[in-house]
Formats: structure tokens, C-alpha cells, sequence
């Protein structure tokens, strides 16, 4: 796939026939080495063909696959039947308002009761 990938990018680039070179360039430019021969065979699979026609071909291939289904039922206990085990869920602490004194309102003035503030 990564033949595939680099050969399409390269032609996507303005380069109509990536070589061997071109596409071991590409791969190594973002830290893959590869060996000639993988190389070699997809080369060999793609010459003198249009890759818009390998691409159409590829696409009715995959078209008649199904879409993958809806996933398989619930699996089993794995225990043999034995009782689950219960879990404990953690308990929560309950926060608590801390009166910091100081006598200040939300504005910074100092609040005394019964006084009206501007807002």
C-alpha cells in the first residue's frame, strides 16, 4: 500500500513515471527504507497501465465486498457461570463551601449587610 500511496502521490506531483529511484527517494524523505524488490514487483504490476483505470478497477472490486455487517452478539462470561463480582463504585467527597472572611464582595469592595453596592 505504501508503493501504491507514494507512486500516486508522486504522480499527483507532475512526475507521470515515478521510477524505482523516485519512489525509494520518497519513501526514505519520511524515514521508510525499503528493499528494491517490493519495488521492482509493484512497478512491474503497474507498466503500461493508467492508474485511472487500476484506480476504477480497484474501486468495483471493493464496491462488492458488503458494508462489514453489524457486529457480532455479546460475548459470554467467561467464568463458567460463577457470579460476577460486584463492583464497588468509589464514594464521592462532598465539597465544601470555606468561608475566607475578609469581607470582600464579588467586586473587591468590602460588603456590609444591608448596604446597596453599585452594579
Amino acid at each position: 500500500m505504501k508503493y501504491t500511496s507514494i507512486y500516486l502521490l508522486l504522480q499527483l506531483g507532475g512526475n507521470a513515471e515515478p521510477t524505482k529511484d523516485d519512489i525509494k527517494a520518497a519513501l526514505e524523505k519520511v524515514g521508510i527504507e525499503t528493499e528494491d524488490e517490493p519495488v521492482d514487483r509493484f512497478l512491474a504490476g503497474v507498466a503500461g497501465k493508467d492508474v485511472n483505470e487500476l484506480v476504477e478497477y480497484g474501486r468495483s472490486k471493493m464496491s462488492g465486498g458488503g458494508g462489514g455487517g453489524g457486529g457480532g452478539g455479546g460475548g459470554g462470561d467467561g467464568a463458567g457461570g460463577a457470579a460476577a463480582v460486584e463492583e464497588k463504585e468509589p464514594e464521592k467527597e462532598e465539597e465544601e463551601e470555606v468561608d475566607m472572611g475578609g469581607g470582600m464582595d464579588m467586586f473587591g469592595g468590602e460588603a456590609e449587610a444591608g448596604k446597596e453596592g453599585d452594579y
